[in-house]
């Protein structure tokens, strides 16, 4: 049981200004394991204060000054790499073999990926007689999730901290503790008092005063697109920037051409990922009509043969979703996938078998479903795929548009040409085609209400930054 009721700020661990505890919550024993304290706008208030101090030297520093402290930071997170694993599976339930590989490796990449870009940004240039300067756009409040939590902290705190700015980050309190983890991490390589503060708390006590807060310059939020809309005006009385990584139901176009097995495979593997709780996740698959049944066939066999269970079991595959809220979410959208007609061909209602305590749900897929149904509009956030036929590829493009999300697609053909023809046509910020992983250096978000700006790689670091025109820079 770890209690962490203490806030970082300014460089010190602090109590809270009103003590408030929260249990933290094992989702695969439904049993406490921590307990973190919940801030209140007074705590936001004194984060913020000594973030605004640490930003006059900070912002100073030299691009080599800031390459040595990532390279630090890099240096102890990875001395502690176990650590992560395991907290990221205790409090979310990823399977010790995703925590590994994947959950705590993005902390790596981001900040590996970051000082690489960092090493060779041109912070100055003339363009005429005219400097084009970029500058830390200042205090930044961070608001991240439980889902892939130290990937969407890493992606912020490292090019915030590339770019010479200070911030404060509010983690879910679903799954705080490696937050709390990252904070050790950045005292111990020695970043700056006051550069880097975290401040435990739900959204609307924490979050709502750290999006109002007159001396924030910027927010960047990850989460439920509904949250970001309470952020975004939330931000709008003190003009700051907001940045958001929203909500998604992305599509998976799988093209008459393509090979039918490994497109259905994969794409059932990729959707059921992390428990199917990825913004990203291919939940809608699209395949032609005529072969609807083969791939629901192909799917049923590849649901049924992932392995549910404890996170820390050797064979697991699929852990539990992280919450009871959410494990009661995705029950009330498997019900009205059944309700509404779609063709349940595997998984369905209640835990799997032999399961009887823990949030798990059984792997899912629905087939036959139509595209105005509840579980092909609304983002589940569960290991639940939907497979809709289509006539035409102009008719599977369309369907695939038809959603106020536009994060990510998927498009799967045995013609790299014929690919890249449907990705142009899809209204999202990433296509992945042929099965296609993660960039680290690509651009990560979103369009329509999938978000605004960018993260990952030099786009993302660019959200860090102020641009500043110097008339007169270069004389005539």
């Amino acid at each position: 049981m770890q209690k962490r009721l203490k806030f970082y700020i300014d460089g010190k661990w602090v109590d809270p200004a009103i003590p408030k505890s929260l249990d933290v919550i094992n989702p695969a024993t439904e049993e406490p394991i921590g307990q973190i304290s919940l801030g209140s706008k007074a705590d936001v208030d004194l984060a913020v204060k000594a973030a605004k101090r640490a930003f006059e030297n900070y912002s100073r520093t030299t691009r080599d000054e800031r390459l040595a402290l990532l390279q630090k930071v890099l240096d102890v997170y990875q001395r502690r790499y176990g650590e992560f694993v395991e907290t990221i599976s205790l409090e979310m339930g990823a399977p010790l073999a995703l925590s590994k590989a994947a959950q705590a490796a993005t902390g790596v990449a981001h900040l590996m990926q970051t000082m690489k870009i960092l090493k060779d940004f041109e912070f100055e240039r003339v363009q005429g007689t005219t400097g084009v300067v970029y500058e830390a756009v200042g205090v930044c409040g961070l608001i991240t999730p439980w889902n892939w939590p130290v990937n969407q902290i890493m992606c912020k705190v490292a090019p915030a901290l590339a770019a010479g700015c200070t911030m404060v980050l509010k983690p879910s309190e679903v799954a705080p503790l490696n937050a709390m983890l990252v904070a050790d991490v950045l005292h111990e390589a020695g970043v700056p008092a006051g550069v880097f503060n975290l401040v435990n708390g739900d959204g609307p006590t924490v979050g709502g005063a750290m999006s109002s807060h007159p001396d924030i310059d910027m927010m960047s939020f990850t989460g439920s697109t509904r949250a970001g809309v309470a952020v975004a005006k939330a931000s709008a009385d003190t003009v700051k920037r907001v940045t958001q990584e929203l909500g998604g139901k992305s599509a998976n176009i799988v093209l008459d051409d393509a090979d039918l097995k490994k497109a259905v495979v994969g794409g059932v593997i990729n959707c059921f990922t992390n428990s199917g709780q990825s913004c990203n996740a291919p939940t809608r698959m699209f395949v032609p009509r005529g072969k609807h049944d083969e791939a629901a066939g192909i799917a049923k066999a590849t649901a049924e043969g992932i392995k549910v269970g404890d996170p820390f079991a050797e064979t697991t595959k699929l852990g539990p979703v992280v919450s009871e809220v959410q494990f009661n979410k995705i029950q009330s959208l498997i019900k009205a996938g059944i309700d509404e007609g779609a063709t349940l061909v595997t998984g369905g209602l209640g835990r799997p078998e032999g399961l009887n305590r823990g949030y798990y749900v059984r792997p899912t897929v629905f087939a036959n479903v139509r595209n105005d149904m509840t579980i092909a509009r609304e983002e589940i956030f569960g290991p639940v795929l939907t497979i809709l036929p289509y006539d035409s590829e102009d008719e599977a493009i369309r369907m695939a548009n038809d959603t106020p999300y536009g994060l990510s697609g998927y498009v799967q053909s045995g013609s790299i040409e014929h690919a890249r023809k449907v990705a142009s046509r899809l209204r999202t910020g990433n296509v992945h085609l042929n099965g296609a992983g993660a960039d680290f250096n690509a651009p990560f978000g979103g369009y329509k209400q999938s978000g605004t700006g960018r993260e990952w790689g030099e786009h993302g670091f660019k959200e860090f930054l102020e641009v500043k025109a110097v008339l007169g820079y270069q004389p005539a």
